[in-house]
């Protein structure tokens, strides 16, 4: 099981969140130890979720109003850099949207995994059966984010292109982007071709989830466009 107590426990799974910690959580996640039974751990896992309830479903609404959020900087970013080529500025941005979702599939089973814990649900199966259910909902919960977050790094290489070719934005960002992206999408592969290896890997990309994302984004904040470069936007999407 790749399921790690923390999870839980904290009710802070941030596959709903912004790509950045999101990636993050579904990679630096510790494997639960082979001795540990089953059953004992369903039982931890849903005592934690009730205990933390409010926590949890906090998280998650603060999880879709960041999807929102993101919705806009992708239509952003999809502006800013359709000029210096349009094509591949819609690309990365359909990579970007395909991960939503996903996104939005996880806080379901999330919340109807809790139901189930709190017996609100599946009323007619015993309480193991009902156990096992909603540990395997997180579990898929789990599995396609560390799957989709291949869609993460993914659209960060078109990105990175275009940060590199804008002309208004320094090219070591671009550089960057590329190495935090396949960062992302070696964890993923990783998972998928030898998850055992995942928890080794991980600590080897994890410093390259930040040297791309975050440098660019404080640039955007502090630096800004270069006032020597004319952005130009429609007057039909100004």
């Amino acid at each position: 099981m790749i399921l790690s107590e923390s999870n839980f426990a904290t009710s802070s799974n941030d596959k709903g969140g912004s790509h950045i910690d999101y990636s993050v959580a579904a990679f630096v996640e510790m494997p639960i130890k082979r001795s540990i039974k089953k059953r004992w751990w369903q039982g931890i896992t849903a005592k934690k979720m009730i205990d933390n309830e409010f926590l949890f479903c906090t998280s998650i609404a603060s999880d879709i109003i960041i999807n929102i959020l993101f919705v806009i900087l992708i239509i952003f970013l999809y502006r800013l850099f359709r000029q210096v080529n349009e094509l591949l500025a819609l690309f990365m941005a359909g990579l970007a949207f395909v991960a939503l979702p996903v996104s939005f599939i996880g806080e379901s089973l999330r919340l109807i995994a809790l139901e189930i814990f709190k017996g609100n649900l599946l009323r007619s199966f015993s309480t193991e059966q009902a156990l096992e259910v909603s540990t395997t909902l997180l579990k898929v919960d789990s599995y396609t984010g560390q799957l989709v977050t291949f869609h993460w790094g993914l659209w960060l290489i078109p990105m990175g292109w275009l940060v590199y070719r804008s002309g208004f934005i320094p090219k070591i960002l671009g550089i960057l982007l590329f190495v935090n992206g396949l960062g992302y999408m070696i964890s993923s592969i990783t998972f998928i071709l030898f998850p055992e290896s995942l928890p080794a890997v991980s600590k080897i990309v994890y410093p390259t989830y930040f040297i791309g994302e975050l440098p660019l984004i404080f640039w955007l904040m502090i630096k800004g466009i270069r006032s020597n470069y004319k952005l130009k936007i429609e007057p039909s999407m100004a």
